[in-house]
């Protein structure tokens, strides 16, 4: 069977056309989707043959074996030659004039697919879940390895193909399918920090330094100071773990009294620097005393007559 010169044999459809792009018949509209605009020679022969609808076909590139997917807008270029998306010829690394290899096919209908676009700018868009479905619409079919153009507020955004389930090739239309996102080409990963090392000796032969102690607590080693603001001539002493809060004993060799047990025990309690208030605390700004002078016994003083109540003289009001 032969139409217009150009033969075609067999039960299915595959005939070479010379390719150019949609510029050339003022049909920009096919540049925002996967048909593409065939000879009206081709319908004849796809209507006499049982072959499934939608009509897709499988585009090759004989001289450099690459593939690709599509579906068919009109039939009315002239005999010979097919117009398609220019993204579409970039795939296949076709020229224009070039010549392509049309097959009808039959494709699974698609449940997965994942795509990743080529730059981060795609990402940017207020929702770009939204406008790839609208661009999706005008698609029949997605191969693995392609990459498709998304046309945005007078941008164009090229997205691959990476996979496809059930097939390497899928029809899209009137299916639920799942579509998945990878990181953008030009995605990097933000650097962290880099951690400022110390130029010192022992970070230079690789060692840590030393950690320093932790200071211990010692409790009242701070230094005591008089309300009269004269300076002291005695420092005290700082308190030691060896039990320096012992008493000393009431009995002395020389017979000490009650009074030189106290100032002692005062003496004692100011050298640890603590304040007492009485009259035997010994003040820290007057001259101390000798200890013998302290060892000596006190003269015994005159006992104080007990208070005796109603024992005044009598007086008569007669006078």
């Amino acid at each position: 069977m032969f139409f217009d010169g150009y033969g075609y044999h067999g039960t299915s459809f595959e005939q070479t056309y010379r390719c150019y792009p949609a510029s050339f018949i003022d049909k920009a509209q096919i540049e925002n989707g996967d048909k593409v605009i065939m000879p009206p020679s081709a319908l004849d022969r796809l209507a006499s043959l049982h072959i499934d609808y939608p009509m897709l076909f499988e585009l090759r590139n004989g001289a450099t074996e690459r593939v690709s997917h599509c579906g068919v807008l009109e039939f009315i270029a002239e005999e010979g030659m097919i117009y398609m998306p220019y993204w579409m010829m970039e795939n296949l690394l076709l020229q224009e004039g070039d010549f392509v290899r049309v097959k009808n096919v039959t494709l699974p209908k698609g449940t997965y697919v994942k795509l990743q676009p080529h730059t981060k700018d795609f990402l940017d868009i207020s929702n770009p879940k939204a406008i790839l479905e609208t661009t999706l619409r005008n698609f029949s079919c997605l191969s693995t390895g392609d990459s498709i153009m998304v046309a945005y507020n007078n941008k164009k955004y090229y997205i691959d193909i990476i996979e496809a389930k059930p097939s390497h090739a899928i029809s899209i239309i009137e299916t639920d399918c799942e579509v998945d996102f990878a990181p953008p080409l030009d995605y990097k990963e933000p650097e962290r920090p880099a951690v400022s090392i110390p130029t010192g000796k022992a970070s230079a032969e690789g060692q840590e330094p030393p950690a320093e102690p932790e200071p211990k607590f010692n409790p009242f080693t701070g230094s005591g100071r008089r309300l009269d603001g004269k300076p002291l001539k005695t420092q005290p002493q700082p308190l030691s773990s060896s039990g320096s809060d012992k008493r000393p004993n009431g009995s002395g060799a020389g017979g000490t009294t009650t009074a030189s047990s106290s100032s002692s025990q005062s003496t004692n309690r100011q050298s640890q620097g603590k304040l007492v208030f009485g009259s035997n605390a010994i003040r820290p700004g007057d001259p101390q005393k000798d200890t013998k002078k302290e060892a000596k016994p006190e003269p015994p003083k005159n006992e104080e007559p007990t208070f005796q109540p109603f024992s005044g003289k009598k007086y008569s009001l007669r006078g």
